[in-house]
């Protein structure tokens, strides 16, 4: 078969050294990448880096190899372009349809999926130019990846940093998988929660449980993948973040609770993936329980937290507005399913049955969607994006 042709973009901001990491990952990974640098990204990583990397001469000028006609050339036999950093310049001109180079004569004629990797200073990105080049692009179906937040330039830190390239080349193993089948989600805002909410007793322990966010961060990256603005809500997560993900880092189930229903005031969906726990003790000790020789300890007194998922359904932040649960079964997993989302009132229950050595911090996962109109949808044993493309092929139905 022949291998994914990937145009690699790179404009001229100094994060364009981390873009020969996303060339290794994607060249490693089996796909046929041309890496087309604008002449400023030249000042940062040189002709030769790119073309060892690729394995293909780095095309820089519209004059180059004039009889091939690479500006209309490389776009058309694409199978997806990436601009990786894209500057505040670069978008700029691919939302006013520019062509002053090679790159974006390239971007005009790509009828393939496009991915642009912001990275910029705080302020750039913040700017209303720049952020109304953002929504003119995602308007027309590119996918726009959230820049990170961290250290810039300098001593600077911020939103704008460049997001992680292991993470940047997830995004695009995910458009390339859906190909023809688009961005359904673009121009959505959707907040999922994933982790374990985590309810201390003391300065040292906890009331917790397995979960390690892998199925919430797939949702998360599936969705940018699929155009959708996503703020993640994660709790005590060690995963790193996905690219282009609005990250809110929670502990408790209260936090995650107040940290959910500020996100979803604009969202079109919420996907309440994290396992947040039941019940929290009644007091906390601000000094380490200790253990006395011969007394037995003190009985742990519980009380309820707040049920996000019920509050979510019962109350929608706006006309529309689709609400998916999780649930978490040992035994009696569809019965019980059932019961939960006639009691939750959410429009979708994903169901899984969980133990020790089952779902929590694997790769794969296995479930039953349940719809509130009575449809049940299986998903196979298989990895947790399958099942996360599941879940968002159905909200987006409901959407639609």
């Amino acid at each position: 078969m022949d291998k994914p042709k990937v145009v690699l973009g790179v404009s001229g901001g100094i994060a364009a050294y981390k873009a020969c990491e996303l060339l290794r990952r994607l060249t490693e990974s089996g796909h046929d990448v041309r890496v087309v640098p604008t002449a400023s990204a030249l000042h940062f990583v040189g002709e030769a880096t790119w073309s060892a990397l690729s394995g293909h001469p780095a095309v820089t000028q519209v004059w180059e190899s004039v009889h091939e006609v690479p500006h209309v050339r490389i776009g058309q036999e694409a199978d997806l372009v990436v601009v990786a950093p894209a500057t505040a310049d670069m978008l700029a001109k691919a939302a006013h349809g520019l062509a002053d180079d090679l790159l974006t004569n390239t971007l005009l004629t790509a009828r393939c999926p496009v991915v642009f990797a912001p990275a910029m200073h705080t302020e750039m990105w913040e700017n209303q130019a720049t952020q109304e080049n953002v929504a003119t692009l995602r308007r027309r179906g590119a996918v726009v990846l959230e820049p990170a937040v961290g250290r810039l330039t300098g001593v600077d830190t911020g939103k704008g940093r460049f997001p992680e390239p292991g993470e940047i080349f997830e995004i695009c193993r995910r458009v390339l998988a859906r190909g023809s089948a688009g961005r359904d989600l673009a121009g959505r805002h959707v907040v999922v929660s994933a982790g374990g909410t985590r309810e201390p007793l003391d300065p040292v322990r906890y009331l917790g449980n397995r979960s390690s966010g892998r199925q919430g961060y797939a949702l998360a990256r599936t969705a940018v993948a699929r155009g959708a603005r996503v703020t993640l809500v994660a709790a005590n997560s060690e995963l790193p973040d996905p690219a282009g993900v609005d990250v809110v880092r929670v502990g408790t189930a209260v936090q995650l609770r107040e940290a959910v229903l500020k996100a979803a005031a604009d969202a079109d969906a919420v996907v309440m993936a994290a396992a947040v726990a039941d019940f929290r003790p009644a007091h906390y000790a601000t000094g380490k329980i200790k253990k006395r020789d011969g007394e037995e300890p003190a009985p742990v007194e519980l009380v309820r937290n707040p049920d996000v998922l019920a509050e979510l359904s019962a109350d929608r932040a706006r006309p529309g507005q689709v609400v998916v649960g999780f649930a978490a079964e040992t035994d009696d997993v569809l019965a019980n399913g059932r019961a939960k989302l006639a009691r939750k009132g959410c429009d979708l229950l994903v169901v899984n049955e969980v133990g020790e050595s089952r779902t929590f911090g694997s790769t794969e996962n296995e479930a039953v969607v349940l719809a509130a109109d009575g449809g049940e949808t299986p998903v196979p044993h298989g990895p947790k994006e399958a099942l996360a493309d599941i879940v968002w092929d159905l909200v987006a139905g409901r959407l639609a």
